[in-house]
């Protein structure tokens, strides 16, 4: 009698380089996501920064203009005057103003004031009840 030998077949067995290969392309694929989403939050950063220097120099140049025509003897009529002191204020984005206060004697002008200051109230958020201790 013929002993015939049953051949066994077995699946490919994955070996330790293919588990390597597989978590490898996994990595770089997570770290790509990431990668990407860093770079549009990065974009907007960066849009959100160039309004806010544009807004900043258009009030400037704003606030120049207007030196320059109370320097002239003009005195606009946003102007706020105490004497020689005149006070004025440029917007710059909807929360924030560039305020100026400068001191006109002829042809000579001393800026007291040219800051950023915010255009709103500041109303302080009193909902949160803190413990006391007791």
């Amino acid at each position: 009698m013929e002993r015939r030998t049953k051949e066994r077949f077995s699946p490919p067995a994955l070996g330790g380089s293919s588990l390597l290969v597989v978590f490898a392309v996994l990595c770089l694929t997570v770290f790509a996501l990431l990668s990407l989403s860093t770079v549009r939050a990065d974009g907007r950063l960066g849009d959100v920064a160039a309004d806010a220097v544009a807004g900043y120099y258009q009030a400037d140049a704003q606030a120049q203009e207007i030196l320059a025509r109370l320097r002239m003897g003009e005195v606009p009529a946003e102007v706020e005057s105490r004497g020689s002191v005149y006070r004025y204020s440029c917007p710059i984005s909807d929360s924030q103003q560039l305020n100026v206060q400068v001191k006109v004697e002829g042809e000579d002008y001393q800026i007291l004031c040219w800051q950023t200051t915010p255009s709103g109230e500041w109303e302080p958020d009193n909902r949160l009840e803190l413990w006391d201790g007791e």
